[in-house]
């Protein structure tokens, strides 16, 4: 499957990604566009998965993608083992409807 381009040049959009990764591991929760939120669920699994692994090189990939290295130890110490008998399927989109400025299709995604 083609990355959606989402109206930015590169560097823009795997900034903006990275930032809304971070800060859905942060929080566990995040109010966004639907199409964003199907991008950014695709990275996220992929971190979560890197974080199931304990091993050097994963740990650098991690700390290669994700902006705040407290929220990286957090992926290694209590949301990775939260789904060590998992196979994929971290998080959850729910559609929530329209923005009100220029209609937008809304969704939160969140960790299950």
């Amino acid at each position: 499957m083609a990355m959606r381009k989402l109206g930015r040049k590169s560097d823009h959009r795997k900034a903006m990604l990275r930032a809304m990764v971070t800060f859905l591991l942060e929080n566990g929760k995040i109010e966004t566009t639907v199409t964003r939120a199907k991008e950014v669920r695709s990275e996220v699994e992929k971190i979560i998965t890197l974080g199931k692994k304990t091993d050097l090189h994963s740990k650098r990939q991690v700390f290669s993608y994700v902006t705040k290295e407290a929220v990286s130890k957090k992926l290694f110490d209590e949301i990775s083992p939260k789904y060590a008998d998992r196979e994929g399927g971290y998080t959850r989109i729910i559609r929530i409807g329209p923005r009100r400025g220029d209609a937008a299709e809304m969704a939160i995604i969140e960790l299950v």
